[in-house]
């Protein structure tokens, strides 16, 4: 293999941050040694440029209905002009025939909803932006849309989560196609954080938008985030605002969308990744600090949340600090 053939889909209104995170970090990885190097192209219908939906416009190398492959990499970018491209018959039937002459097909944001109108995605576990997570899920039912991790490989199918994690998926393919030395030295060229794992959430409740305007909820996720290590059960909160069980249930789901015991269970992981992050507690004064019984109960919970024992997520943020 001479070089690594990889295409970038744009569109009319596509997102910049998708395709030059791709395209920046591909480039990168060539200047650090690549062997075979990667070369990348972007494609847009008839070859038009591409007008980002940030408003700044990029030529385009080459026409999507005129190029061919065979291709290492096909990779369809999001943006706010997704739907469009994904009603787009023409659009679609050419990513449809560009993945059969590609080895690995990825999608970043909301190009899973590309992806899914070319039928590529049927019977297959992926992820988009969390904010277009239930819109792709109702419109392709046929799809198994998880809105949580920041990219899920399904064989050769890759789809990542929003925007930015275009650079988490990317340097997942330089450590994949040229290991983890070249992977960490691109990393630290970019200045960014080697390595998410895929399965890290892709909004945390501790920097998600604010609870909702009703006050008792309110009070309850204030007091639930400030006092994980104790008691924390329905029985309890519901005790503590003085409304029956199940009616603080009612509440929390029209509110928050989720139980009451759920909200905890996820407060607490998250917690506990946060303190292996940046803490050399142990593991049992970890779980109990973030209220779990025993270090067993937190690695259950926790591979249950990002699909990897505590360990390892602590191993894996010390290679990334150091």
């Amino acid at each position: 293999m001479t070089e690594r053939r990889v295409l970038v889909v744009g569109y009319d209104a596509a997102e910049l941050l998708d395709i030059a995170c791709i395209t920046s970090t591909l480039e990168i990885t060539n200047l650090h040694g690549a062997d075979p190097a990667y070369r990348v192209r972007l494609a847009s219908p008839g070859g038009r440029p591409v007008t980002c939906g940030a408003g700044m416009t990029l030529l385009a190398h080459e026409s999507l209905e005129r190029v061919t492959g065979p291709f290492d990499t096909l990779i369809v970018s999001g943006g706010i002009g997704h739907e469009r491209a994904a009603a787009d018959s023409s659009l679609v039937a050419h990513v449809h025939r560009l993945a059969r002459e590609s080895r690995r097909i990825a999608s970043v944001c909301t190009g899973a909803s590309v992806l899914a109108a070319a039928g590529l995605l049927n019977g297959r576990r992926v992820t988009t932006h969390w904010g277009w997570a239930s819109s792709l899920a109702s419109r392709h039912p046929e799809v198994v849309v998880d809105p949580d991790p920041i990219f899920i490989r399904d064989g050769e199918l890759c789809t990542a989560a929003g925007v930015t994690s275009a650079l988490d998926l990317t340097l997942a393919f330089v450590e994949e196609d040229h290991g983890a030395a070249l992977a960490r030295s691109v990393a630290r060229y970019l200045v960014t954080y080697l390595q998410r794992p895929g399965n890290q959430a892709q909004m945390s409740m501790f920097t998600s938008a604010p609870p909702p305007a009703d006050e008792l909820v309110r009070r309850l996720v204030d007091h639930i985030t400030a006092h994980l290590g104790e008691d924390l059960s329905t029985t309890a909160l519901a005790a503590r605002a003085g409304v029956s069980e199940r009616h603080l249930t009612r509440l929390f789901l029209k509110h928050l969308g989720q139980t009451p015991g759920r909200l905890v269970r996820r407060a607490r992981v998250e917690a506990a990744a946060h303190l292996l992050a940046t803490t050399t507690l142990p593991m049992a004064a970890v779980a109990s600090r973030c209220g779990f019984g025993t270090a067993e109960t937190l690695r259950q919970a926790f591979v249950a949340r990002y699909g990897i024992p505590p360990s390892r997520y602590r191993a894996a943020q010390s290679a990334a600090g150091a």
